[in-house]
């Protein structure tokens, strides 16, 4: 059974900082790119980030360009998604999803809340 396992949401005010994780298992974590995607209220789910299988390629959405930071520990079958400077508009749902070939994502979390106050 495949599972991706989302944590480290939760509160927090304009300008601060979170660390998500998601950690993987059911599968070989190794040869999967991951992304982490996220859906506010009343929106679609949109993507965030994304980082090669071996961890040598990052891509992210603009808005989050230069604020938040993918990164993989293949030893642990995880992933981690670093915020920084969070701002009201990062209020969203986070998930996390696993894709074997380009960006057909496969697998996906159930997500963890992030809430950024003013």
């Amino acid at each position: 059974q495949v599972l991706l396992v989302e944590s480290g949401g939760g509160l927090v005010q304009a300008g601060g900082s979170l660390r998500l994780s998601c950690a993987v298992s059911g599968l070989a974590f190794s040869s999967y790119a991951m992304g982490w995607f996220r859906q506010a209220p009343g929106k679609e789910r949109e993507f965030v980030a994304r980082i090669s299988s071996a961890g040598l390629v990052q891509s992210y959405t603009d808005s989050v360009k230069g604020r938040f930071t993918i990164s993989r520990i293949n030893a642990q079958n995880t992933v981690y998604l670093q915020m920084h400077d969070l701002k009201l508009e990062d209020t969203a749902l986070y998930y996390c999803a696993a894709a074997r070939f380009g960006d057909d994502y496969n697998y996906w979390g159930q997500g963890t809340q992030v809430t950024v106050s003013s």
